[in-house]
């Protein structure tokens, strides 16, 4: 047989560079589809080549694992609805995570080193935590448990203390001190049963509207962990190091980005329990005033520029086609549209950006919220659909949890028409001062709907 183990490491080089490429060219939405054909090429040649290492006997086992992985990942990915993204994009994470767990425990149950052993420990733990952190992410922006925080008294010291316990038995694996009669094999399943449970205790307490921060948290995590399990091998896996550290530092950067653009650190997410209680003592002033799809349709036609502010609901409803629709309709009549993107609006990062992408939306419609807000108060006209609380002026109030957080300034613009189901608060459970403004209308209904609506009457005008 012909060895060509000698081809892994030029191989694993050429991957490296075809995940960078990949990387830089997913950071602009234009390219953004070709670098992930760029990394997906990367990830199955490294996949591959795996098949020829050296001494690997388990051959039919690797290839049904790649068959039935790969074809379950294709039927998940083809049938989810842009809805369910960030339940996909949650779990799929997490079974990164778990991965990372589960190489840490071959290699800490074969032949090890101090410096490698200890790196396995860490990826392990690492790991685990993004798995179990992640299914919670999962759970709760799928509606299978509740999405505000859920607390227990003295929860950060038990946590700690669970923490704690965890490296302790990892450092037991490491050690297998002669006092305590146990071999690796016992105290391995313990080391992963604390850092799971470190990982649902870490995740628990965090609320719905953090969830996008803690998406890419828990993608940074998995990333580091896949890094350290490529450094833990005898001979490291230059692949899963170089693409772990890509992964961990793309994810850090984007959350340390995201808790910003909230006026959060990061310690405030993951214990701050966000959203567990509400402001006391506070009564807004004013009521909800509906308006009906017609007079909304007048109002736009009678605008010279109008400003869309999307948020989850316009993904519930799946109302970004009606909403191309409406903005080439606006144009045709010479009215400005602009879209107004909230870097945590939506239950996932750049979740609006994919939505209205999909729908055909150009790239150079979109505006970040620092490019835009300066916009408002020249704006005839904001469409508010599905936002809710990256678009509360509570934020500007001392004592709303909100305060400090960077918002939208829709409040600011001339009309504000708001797209909602009902009167319910939003995902963060607060509720939002902008629906009691004098220059704000409440146009009840299914966003696809109401935008249908307004698309069909504007047609009339």
């Amino acid at each position: 047989m012909i060895d060509l183990s000698h081809l892994i490491d030029p191989i694993y080089i050429a991957t490296i560079f075809f995940f960078i490429v990949g990387l830089q060219r997913m950071s602009h939405p234009l390219t953004a589809r070709s670098g992930i054909v760029w990394a997906g090429a990367a990830m199955l040649i490294a996949t591959l080549v795996t098949f020829l290492t050296p001494g690997l006997t388990n051959f039919t086992l690797m290839a049904i694992a790649i068959v039935i992985g790969g074809g379950l990942g294709y039927i998940a990915a083809k049938r989810v609805a842009m809805t369910g993204m960030p339940q996909m994009v949650a779990l799929y994470n997490g079974m990164g995570g778990g991965a990372a767990a589960g190489i840490s425990a071959v290699g800490l149950l074969g032949t090890t080193t101090a410096t490698t052993g200890s790196l396995a420990v860490v990826g392990g733990l690492i790991g685990a935590v993004s798995f179990a952190g992640s299914l919670i992410a999962f759970l709760k922006l799928q509606g299978w448990m509740r999405p505000r925080p859920i607390t227990f008294p003295s929860q950060q010291p038990v946590n700690m203390a669970v923490l704690a316990l965890a490296i302790v038995s990892g450092e037991l694996i490491l050690l297998e001190p002669s006092w305590i009669p146990l071999t690796v094999a016992m105290y391995l399943p313990l080391f992963f049963v604390l850092s799971l449970g470190f990982g649902l205790l870490m995740t628990l307490p965090i609320g719905g509207a953090d969830m996008p921060v803690v998406i890419s948290m828990y993608n940074a995590f998995t990333g580091l962990a896949v890094a350290l399990d490529g450094f833990s091998f005898a001979t490291p896996n230059y692949a899963m190091v170089v693409a772990g550290i890509i992964v961990g530092a793309a994810g850090s950067l984007l959350t340390l980005n995201m808790a910003r653009a909230m006026n959060r650190s990061l310690l405030n997410v993951f214990f701050g329990a966000f959203g567990a209680t509400e402001e006391k003592g506070m009564q807004i002033q004013g009521s909800m005033k509906s308006i009906e799809a017609d007079d909304v349709a007048v109002m736009l036609a009678y605008a010279n520029k109008v400003i869309i502010a999307p948020g989850y609901g316009m993904a519930v409803a799946q109302a970004q086609q009606k909403v191309k629709e409406l903005t080439d309709l606006l144009e045709s009549k010479d009215i400005r549209v602009k879209f107004a993107i909230h870097p945590v609006a939506g239950r996932m990062p750049g979740h609006m950006n994919v939505l209205l992408a999909e729908a055909g939306v150009a790239y150079d419609h979109l505006f970040d919220r620092d490019e835009v807000n300066p916009e408002f108060p020249g704006t005839d006209l904001v469409l508010v659909i599905g936002a809710n609380d990256v678009v509360n002026p509570a934020a500007h109030r001392q004592g709303s949890p909100l305060f400090g957080m960077p918002i939208l300034n829709v409040d600011q613009a001339k009309n504000v028409i708001v797209l909602k189901r009902g009167q319910g608060k939003g995902f963060a459970g607060i509720e939002n001062d902008l629906f009691y403004r004098d220059n704000t209308r409440m146009l009840y209904g299914d966003a696809q709907e109401s935008v249908g609506k307004l698309v069909q009457a504007l047609k009339k005008l």
